[in-house]
């Protein structure tokens, strides 16, 4: 181990109580993206976010206005043009706290309770946005840093990024980088360091099937009016086989294919098809018998019904012949799919499959990407590497089966691949009453980020 990069982790460990109190200034700012009434503490968190950023030495550190919450910039670009440079992202906003009365302790008073530092956002993310910090600090206040860094810390994140894709859009330039770390993903466990390289794109739909001009008396008209509800039905049940493929016309033409190794990765992963019936209370797992459940929530490609609307749906009875019905779809997309691939793909077999009787319409909600980073490239081996020389283990790979914007946004207007992990666990109840940090897993986490910098050199 290089003098300089055990210099960096020796000033990491004497300093812990001090990082440890940073982090609790940051939590005792009720940065609640979502409530108008803390609009002005969501500044607050901004400002003190850049003037954490100046204090660890960056340069042209700016609070930068978005058509909502501000993002925060900064960088340090010394290590010269030969040097790789590094995008960090992360977001200071935090979920609401209701309900209040289930918290043991006051939401926006950090206090430290055996291993864990219980508030709202310690885990998701202003803790991970402390673990970035004090890594990059811990470099550069022993030997100074080899790489070129950016920041982009945004105040939107808990509320969809609404205006961060034109923030990146337009700031493309200044945010170009090598890649990105983004530690916003988590770890399977305490013991389990995890890289997120994939995740799915979304496609999601509104169909409305409409036949009378009004609700019906069903004894009058049930037999001779085409029911609206069940053709709705009908038309959902035909975009899945009974082996649970996808039947629209041309889903999988693009479908990009894992190969062996990259299963075998998948694999690897602890959590098996008994830990999914008992976490989800369902009798039995259902999907594509080819593929392990592990393969399906990650790198297959998806179509699920998420609401039905149509009739009378009160206590009691009212035998009426609805004149319209509603679903609201979506489909998980996975590389090499498109929004718009899928966009036609559902209109199509939509048109081709609703009866003369019915009329219909799909209606487009949104859509994104799919986005990947390549296991073999060089953010992602260094933060493999990094993540092992702090564990003592080869990290868990995995994609995830949700979407996160910046992600793709990056990847779509800046060329920018992203590495996802961060030091949040499962249990430490993110969005929920009680938000808590493993501090031991913290502490590691910021030695995996020094290992990750140098590892870059």
């Amino acid at each position: 181990m290089t003098d300089s990069r055990q210099s960096a982790l020796e000033y990491a460990r004497q300093n812990n109580e001090r990082f440890i109190e940073e982090l609790k200034e940051f939590l005792a700012i009720p940065s609640i993206s979502t409530s108008p009434e803390h609009n002005a503490d969501t500044l607050r968190c901004a400002e003190w976010t850049a003037a954490r950023l100046k204090s660890i030495g960056m340069d042209n550190v700016r609070v930068m206005p978005t058509g909502g919450h501000p993002a925060v910039y900064g960088e340090s670009l010394k290590a010269g043009s030969d040097a790789p440079t590094v995008l960090i992202y992360g977001h200071y906003d935090v979920q609401p706290v209701d309900p209040l009365e289930l918290w043991t302790t006051d939401p926006f008073k950090a206090e430290v309770r055996g291993e864990n530092l219980f508030a709202r956002g310690s885990s998701d993310m202003k803790g991970q946005v402390i673990a970035s910090m004090k890594a990059v600090e811990s470099v550069a206040r022993t030997s100074g840093l080899p790489v070129n860094l950016k920041w982009l810390i945004e105040g939107e994140e808990e509320i969809g990024s609404k205006n961060l894709g034109e923030f990146i859009k337009k700031n493309a330039k200044m945010l170009k980088a090598d890649f990105c770390i983004n530690p916003d993903a988590g770890m399977i466990g305490a013991d389990l360091p995890t890289i997120t390289y994939g995740l799915r794109g979304l496609a999601y739909f509104e169909i409305r099937v409409y036949g009378p001009n009004r609700d019906l008396h069903s004894g009058l008209f049930g037999g001779t009016i085409h029911n609206p509800a069940q053709a709705l039905v009908e038309l959902i049940a035909g975009m899945n086989d009974k082996k649970g493929r996808i039947t629209l016309p041309g889903f999988y033409d693009k479908v990009r294919k894992a190969g062996k190794a990259e299963r075998a990765e998948i694999a690897r992963l602890p959590i098996k098809p008994k830990d999914i019936v008992k976490m989800t209370g369902a009798p039995a797992l259902w999907g594509e018998a080819e593929y392990t459940p592990e393969e399906r929530v990650s790198i297959r490609p998806t179509l699920e019904v998420n609401g039905l609307l149509s009739g009378f749906t009160g206590e009691g009875s009212k035998t009426v012949l609805p004149a319209w019905a509603m679903a609201k779809i979506s489909c998980r997309l996975v590389p090499d799919q498109t929004p718009e691939m899928i966009e036609k793909a559902m209109i199509k077999y939509v048109k081709a499959n609703t009866p003369k009787t019915i009329r219909s319409e799909v209606k487009i909600i949104t859509g994104s990407g799919a986005a990947i980073t390549e296991r073999d490239s060089m953010g992602v081996q260094a933060m493999a590497k990094g993540l092992e020389q702090a564990w003592g283990k080869r990290p868990l790979f995995k994609r995830e089966g949700g979407s996160i914007g910046v992600v793709v946004q990056l990847q779509e207007y800046v060329g920018v691949d992203s590495v996802l992990t961060g030091f949040g666990l499962p249990e430490d109840n993110a969005h929920s009453p009680n938000e808590k940090l493993h501090l031991p897993t913290w502490r590691k986490g910021i030695d995996a980020l020094i290992h990750t910098i140098f590892n870059l050199t």
